[in-house]
């Protein structure tokens, strides 16, 4: 079977991607985009599912022998960042910029990886299968974006996330625990030796927080990082309070689990733990995985990403890489070089094909 060419797959996806600034598509609000997608995709006679707003489609001839590759992104947003000096949701190109809401994280490739997937589509002669999926609620790590959609796929043997990385290798990325916590005291009169002050306890329990060092250290991302970023005790001045709270922000790397950071806090401070979730896992694959391998084949250098994706909640391994600059998410007048979308689909295309 022939190929489209990359050149006519770019300026599409370019047209694809305009369209999708030009919808407002904040988290769990992405129905209008989903619409635009699945538009897309039978335009091009792709057979898909959906689920809320998620939607997947197979290569023509998915055989079920052989290994599928998930290639995934995201057409949800963050709301615009008060700084925009022009519509956020009217897409123009200027100086080689596209400008707009989402044209960056992830749009550029979220499209590029559209692009590949129909470059591929219609090949009958592939050694994987290619899964395509869109999906909702990324910003938010919600549970009706790629944790949903993921359950009712194809076995996945790995993913590429797109994410803008200028097209290097994530090859780990840290996950987010956070911990609601509370230390338990005594009320009394603060003008008396009366009561235990939660407070005090809450000191001690902050300072190891701020202190402790985790025995292990990730080769790509470091050590375990924990910031006290909330703090709450009291109800007046001469109380002695029976109750201090606070927030961890817990960001975990690769050579631990969530649930093994959690047991090692329990260990060491009295205090009530309450994780928020302990879903949004750290993840990694090997340097030695053939799509590392490609990747580097063509020049790209390897990281371990401080931000997280929808990596964190899939459970197979999974390299992040794409067009775009992730400085440029969530900042004013976001955008992505058209050149970086027409690189983006280059990109991927021979990516995939010094495997497939």
């Amino acid at each position: 079977m022939t190929s489209l060419s990359t050149a006519v797959l770019a300026a599409e996806c370019t047209t694809l991607l305009k369209q999708l600034i030009a919808i407002p598509s904040f988290s769990r609000q992405e129905n209008d985009t989903a619409d635009l997608l699945c538009r897309f995709l039978e335009e091009h006679s792709v057979s898909y599912d959906r689920l809320g707003n998620n939607l997947w489609a197979y290569n023509r001839y998915f055989d079920e022998q052989k290994p599928t590759i998930l290639l995934n992104s995201h057409h949800d947003t963050v709301k615009p960042n008060p700084g925009y000096s022009r519509d956020p949701f009217t897409p123009s190109v200027e100086d080689g910029k596209l400008f707009g809401l989402g044209s960056n994280d992830a749009g550029g490739c979220l499209v590029s990886l559209i692009a590949a997937f129909l470059y591929y589509y219609e090949r009958d002669d592939l050694q994987y299968n290619l899964c395509f999926l869109a999906s909702a609620e990324e910003e938010i790590s919600g549970k009706d974006g790629v944790e949903a959609a993921y359950a009712h796929l194809k076995p996945i043997a790995f993913a590429i996330v797109g994410e803008p990385t200028l097209l290097d290798l994530a090859v780990a990325e840290k996950g987010l625990m956070v911990l609601d916590c509370e230390a338990t005291g005594v009320a009394g009169h603060a003008a008396r030796e009366e009561g235990e002050n939660a407070i005090y306890k809450a000191m001690q329990a902050i300072e190891w927080f701020r202190t402790f060092t985790f025995p292990k250290t990730s080769e790509h991302l470091g050590p375990v990082k924990m910031s006290v970023t909330m703090i709450n005790a009291g109800s007046q001045h001469n109380v002695v309070p029976a109750s201090c709270t606070f927030v961890v922000d817990v960001r975990t790397t690769d050579v631990y689990t969530n649930q093994d950071v959690l047991d090692i806090i329990r260990q060491h401070v009295d205090l009530d733990i309450r994780p928020r979730s302990t879903r949004l896992n750290p993840s990694t694959i090997s340097l030695d995985h053939p799509i590392v391998q490609s990747g580097l084949q063509l020049g790209s250098a390897t990281y371990g990403s401080p931000t997280m994706s929808d990596q964190a909640l899939l459970p197979v391994p999974s390299l992040k890489v794409g067009p775009g600059d992730s400085a440029r998410s969530h900042a004013a007048d976001e955008f992505i070089f058209t050149d970086e979308i027409d690189r983006g689909v280059q990109f991927y295309i021979d990516l995939l094909g010094n495997i497939l």
